[in-house]
């Protein structure tokens, strides 16, 4: 009854049009003044320990790393060896786009930087060469989330800091999902491409490719930073956000020379403006998962599943359905911080990896950022396409679909999760 109360209260403060952190704020001081006993000095001490994880410093650094690198030029670098490598083949410039996306969202950690970054230089290039407008927005909007699932990710920090999973092996828990699903957004495309006709670029000489990896090196040694530094046990992942922004800052500054000091106190204000939005959901949903523990509800859901025989195999596909129409009105952020807590209890006690489950939730926000009426991507692709969200809806559907296959193979298939963490000794 109580979650009824919670949630329903939830959903009408939400359908007001209020931002979701007061949504969840309000939710929680009013349940709790009107329908608990909870003394208001335990809940100011659940606020303060909730958001001094250590875990929760890397979202700043790991934002203003990915800005440094959006207002630089380390996209075109990207784009330009991305074209070089693939721009021959069917739909190439498409092709690029979807590896310079992978690239630029192993460096910035966000999908609507991957989107605004690769798109705003890459779109006008695929219609300038003869592409049709929805093809190239398909492609970046639904490649553009792939920023969540490779690593570094600010979500996959996030699901850590609500569950107290490895951030570690959550990063490496991505790579392989995330280079499947670039290949799968890839094998999309080239097929568009190949089925529609159309154009193709003439191929780079090994020389063209060479000077192009040259040019972007500096950019793509920031995954090695980050990963390799994480992997060799040299830093913890909130050290590697650290030494990412401080890396950016070197190579956009003073290396590529694309941004002057006199522009670093607007990047400085970006990010802390983003940071202090996250931190706000963070704080508010800090109180809704206490509220949560406090009513038993996660517990009672375990109980309920267990009496009645619902497996794994029916959990995960009702997580999968609840958070894909949470994706209908959330972003990632704020959904991970609220279900997170619901149902990660209940997936410990059906024996399923915390892990894998922090995957399943990610490729699931990843999808929720393509489709309306709230795709975080679509309305980025929009701007810059000029389009409106319909028509952006009917053109990524063929990369929609294809993730929602994607979807059910990481789901019932843990193995492409953990493979990797388990081989280097994180699980």
């Amino acid at each position: 009854m109580n979650a009824l109360v919670i949630f329903g209260l939830l959903a009408v403060l939400m359908l007001t049009g209020m931002p979701i952190s007061i949504s969840l704020g309000l939710t929680v001081l009013t349940f709790l003044f009107t329908m608990t006993q909870v003394p208001l000095e335990s809940v100011a001490l659940k606020l303060f320990t909730g958001i001094e994880k250590f875990e929760i410093m890397a979202i700043p650094f790991f934002i203003l790393a990915g800005n440094f690198l959006t207002h630089g030029g380390v996209a075109k670098r990207m784009i330009n060896f991305a074209t070089s490598m693939v721009g021959h083949w069917y739909g190439g410039l498409g092709l690029a786009g979807v590896l310079a996306c992978a690239l630029f969202a192993a460096v910035s950690g966000s999908s609507p930087a991957t989107v605004v970054a690769i798109g705003s230089i890459l779109l006008p290039a695929m219609v300038k060469a003869g592409f049709p407008n929805k093809f190239g927005a398909g492609v970046i909007a639904t490649s553009g989330a792939l920023g969540i699932l490779i690593p570094p990710s600010i979500v996959m920090v996030m699901y850590s800091v609500a569950t107290n999973t490895s951030v570690g092996a959550l990063f490496m828990a991505g790579v392989l999902p995330g280079l499947a699903l670039a290949a799968t957004l890839g094998g999309v495309t080239w097929y568009r491409a190949k089925k529609f006709n159309y154009p193709r670029q003439p191929k780079a000489t090994w020389g063209e490719r060479w000077k192009a990896f040259r040019a972007s090196v500096w950019g793509l040694l920031l995954i090695v930073v980050v990963m390799g530094g994480i992997y060799s046990g040299i830093f913890t992942p909130t050290e590697a956000a650290a030494m990412s922004a401080v890396y950016a800052f070197i190579c956009a500054v003073f290396i590529y020379k694309d941004l002057g000091f006199k522009d670093v106190p607007k990047v400085l204000l970006n990010s802390a403006n983003m940071s202090a939005m996250l931190l706000y959901i963070i704080t508010n949903a800090v109180l809704f998962s206490f509220i949560m523990t406090n009513e038993n509800i996660p517990q009672s859901l375990a109980d309920w599943m267990m009496g009645n025989g619902l497996g794994v195999i029916t959990f995960l596909l009702m997580c999968n359905v609840l958070l894909l129409l949470a994706g209908n009105f959330m972003e990632p952020s704020s959904i991970v911080l609220i279900f997170a807590p619901i149902l990660f209890p209940v997936a410990i006690r059906l024996g399923i990896d915390p892990v894998h489950f922090g995957i399943i939730m990610v490729v699931n926000m990843e999808v929720g950022m393509c489709h309306p009426p709230v795709g975080l991507n679509l309305y980025v692709a929009s701007g810059i396409t000029k389009m409106g969200i319909t028509e952006l809806t009917v053109a990524v559907w063929p990369w929609l679909l294809s993730m929602l296959g994607f979807l059910i193979v990481v789901t019932y298939w843990p193995g492409l999760s953990l493979w990797l963490p388990r081989q280097l000794g994180m699980l």
